[in-house]
């Protein structure tokens, strides 16, 4: 009887403790799903987007009707705040941690560009060069389009072939065809958005 009391509406348990619990963790949940949908707007993912925008919005229905049936709550707006803040924290670490999309990386080597151009093609990037006139003379420009959790290993590459080199990475939205490093694990989300971007 003790542990249904809490549950009560009526109680003060609920009142300040319960009630701001459940409209931060509401919160969370939807201001993350709605980080990723926009993340997911932007690298193209269009199909995927109105699916965590349709549990975006239910999730925040709840927890705005318990807001505005307590309004004399102020536990409840700093709950609604702090899963606000939290929730999008918590969607752009899952979007890192998925790494999804494709970035441009844009090379301006100090020196032995063909030799870092050749490492990139040995591990399967594809690059394009091209002859540029910089600030100090002659340079040559290297771009290549990757999967963007290929980044780390591809500025590996660069930082060991030319530890002097500028470069800068772009995000990609969409893409058509191109030549892609292959990598042996791939998860089923992986899979699934790839087969999701193909038939655009």
């Amino acid at each position: 009887m003790e542990l249904l009391s809490i549950f009560n509406s009526d109680s003060e348990i609920f009142q300040w403790v319960v009630l701001p619990i459940l409209i931060f963790l509401a919160r969370i949940s939807d201001q993350t799903i709605g980080t990723v949908r926009l993340i997911f707007l932007g690298k193209g993912y269009k199909h995927l987007a109105p699916i965590l925008g349709f549990f975006e919005v239910i999730i925040w229905l709840l927890a705005v009707g318990q807001i505005m049936k307590h309004l004399d709550n102020v536990l409840a707006y700093v709950a609604y705040g702090g899963g606000f803040a939290m929730g999008n924290y918590i969607g752009m670490t899952i979007e890192e941690r998925l790494s999804i999309g494709n970035v441009m990386i844009r090379v301006i080597p100090k020196y032995n560009s063909k030799q870092l151009i050749s490492r990139l093609r040995e591990n399967n990037y594809g690059v394009t060069s091209v002859e540029a006139e910089g600030s100090q003379g002659k340079v040559d420009i290297i771009f290549t389009i990757i999967k963007r959790k290929d980044v780390e290993h591809a500025v590996s590459i660069i930082n060991e072939m030319n530890p002097a080199a500028f470069y800068t990475i772009e995000e990609i939205k969409s893409i058509k065809e191109g030549i892609f490093r292959q990598t042996k694990n791939t998860s089923i989300f992986d899979q699934f958005t790839f087969s999701v971007k193909k038939n655009k």
